[in-house]
C-alpha cells in the first residue's frame, strides 16, 4: 500500500534546524495521557551514533563536528535476516540487538546515545493551519484537539509538532506540522534498544534524516528530488528552496529485483544481488535480466515522475534541476542512467561523505565510496547532538 506524507519545512534560520520527530525520548512529560516529545537543536556537543535500521541491514555512522564540516569517525553495516524488520516494524528483536551488539563491537564504537528514524504505515506527518498562539496555548490546543488531525486513537501515538511561523502581515495563520507515531512501535525500538546497553536519545523521520544531511552539504538553495531506495520501501522528497514541498513513501524497493533473479535463475538470493549491482558478469542471463529491471524500475519510475508532477502542478515555474540518488538501491547497475532516460533530468546518486573530512589511513576512500549512497539515513542521523 503506497503512502503520502506531504509536509513543508521552514529552515531559513540555521538556528532553527530542525526535523520533525527528533524527540526526547529520556524526557518525555505526560500530558493528559499523551506524550508530547521535544524538538532538540543542532549545539557543539557531543554527536550521536547515527543508526539507521532497515529492512535488509544496520547501518552505522559515527561523526565529529569540526568548524565547517564534519570528519568521518566509524561507519559499517549488516546484513539482517530475512523478516526481522519489516515496514519499519521490528519483527525480532533479539536478532536485532544481537546484529546492532556486533556491528557496534566490530567497530569498536564505544558511545552509547543513538539516535534512530522510523518509517512505514506507522508514521502519520500532517501540515495544518491554525491560528497564531504563544507556545504554550499552541502545546494545550494540539493536547486537546490533535485526534481530530490523526487516523490513530491518540492515547496510542506519540506527538511532535513545530510551528513553521509562516503567517505573513494581515495573516493570523500559521503553519504547524503535525506528527505522530505509534507509541507500540517506537516501543519496542527503544526497549531493544536499552535492552543491548544503548541510550536511544532521539527518534527521527527517514525521510527527514535524508533530507537534513543532503541540506547540511549542500548549502546552496536547488530545487532537487531526493529519493532513497531502500530494499522494501522508496522516499521520494522534493526540496524548493530549501524547503520540502512534497514527500511520498512507497513500498516498493530493490528487493524486489533480487528476488525475481533469484526466481527467474533458480540461484541464491547472494549471487542473485551481486548480479543486480553488477559485481557479478550477466552473460547469457544478460537478457532475463534487462526485461526485470525494465518492469521493476518503470514502477520506480512511474511513481518518481507522478510525485515531480504534482510538486510542478502546485508550483509550475520552479522546475526541479535534478534527482539525487541514494540508499542500497541506487547502486543497481544502470539504474542512473534509465531514470534519466524516463525523467528526462540529470540524476545523480549522494555521497555524504564526499564534502567531508576523513583520514585515508583509517577509513578506505573507495570502501567509502561505495558504501556511500546506502549510509546517508544514518549519517543524516549522525549530525545530531547528544546534548539533550
Amino acid at each position: 500500500m503506497t503512502k503520502f506524507f506531504f509536509y513543508v519545512l521552514n529552515t531559513n534560520q540555521v538556528t532553527n534546524y530542525f526535523r520533525v520527530f527528533q524527540s526526547r525520548i529520556n524526557q518525555k512529560t505526560q500530558k493528559n495521557d499523551q506524550t508530547i516529545m521535544k524538538l532538540p537543536f543542532l549545539s557543539t556537543e557531543k554527536l550521536v551514533i547515527g543508526l539507521d535500521i532497515g529492512s535488509h541491514s544496520i547501518k552505522v555512522c559515527e561523526l565529529k563536528k569540526t568548524e565547517s564540516t564534519y570528519s568521518v569517525v566509524n561507519l559499517g553495516s549488516i546484513i539482517l535476516p530475512e523478516g526481522a524488520v519489516y515496514d519499519g516494524t521490528l519483527h525480532d528483536p533479539e536478532v536485532v540487538g544481537t546484529a546492532i551488539t556486533e556491528l557496534l563491537a566490530n567497530l569498536k564504537i564505544k558511545h552509547k546515545k543513538v539516535a534512530i528514524s522510523i518509517s512505514g504505515y506507522s508514521v502519520i506527518i500532517k501540515k495544518i493551519h491554525l491560528a497564531v498562539m504563544e507556545e504554550k496555548q499552541l502545546e494545550e490546543y494540539i493536547n486537546a484537539e490533535a485526534e481530530q488531525y490523526i487516523p490513530f486513537d491518540i492515547d496510542d501515538v506519540y506527538l511532535d509538532f513545530q510551528d513553521l511561523k509562516t503567517n505573513t502581515e494581515g495573516s493570523n495563520k500559521t503553519e504547524i506540522m503535525l506528527v505522530a507515531a505509534k507509541k507500540e512501535i517506537i516501543d519496542d525500538y527503544l526497549d531493544m534498544l536499552q535492552g543491548v546497553g544503548l541510550q536511544p536519545v532521539l527518534v527521527d523521520v527517514d525521510g527527514f534524516a535524508l533530507e537534513n544531511i543532503y541540506e547540511s552539504t549542500h548549502p546552496q538553495k536547488e530545487n532537487v528530488a531526493l529519493v532513497d531506495i531502500g530494499a522494501s520501501k522508496m522516499n521520494i522528497n522534493i526540496i524548493s528552496n530549501g524547503i520540502s514541498v512534497a514527500a511520498k513513501d512507497i513500498v516498493l524497493g530493490s528487493r524486489q529485483l533480487t528476488e525475481q533473479i533469484a526466481d527467474t535463475f533458480d540461484i541464491a538470493m547472494e549471487e542473485a544481488e551481486a548480479l543486480k549491482i553488477g559485481l557479478f558478469p550477466a552473460q547469457e542471463k544478460q537478457g532475463q535480466i534487462a526485461k526485470i529491471f525494465s518492469a521493476t524500475c518503470a514502477q520506480w519510475a512511474l511513481e518518481i515522475k507522478k510525485t515531480i508532477d504534482l510538486y510542478h502542478s502546485n508550483t509550475a515555474n520552479k522546475k526541479i534541476d535534478k534527482l539525487v540518488l541514494s540508499g542500497g538501491g541506487s547502486k543497481v547497475a544502470g539504474l542512473t542512467d534509465f531514470l534519466q532516460r524516463e525523467t528526462d533530468m540529470p540524476v545523480e546518486i549522494f555521497n555524504p561523505f564526499a564534502r567531508m573530512i576523513v583520514n585515508p589511513k583509517q577509513i578506505d576512500s573507495e570502501y567509502l565510496n561505495n558504501i556511500g549512497p546506502e549510509m546517508a539515513i544514518a549519517t543524516g542521523l549522525a549530525i545530531r547532538t547528544s546534548a539533550l
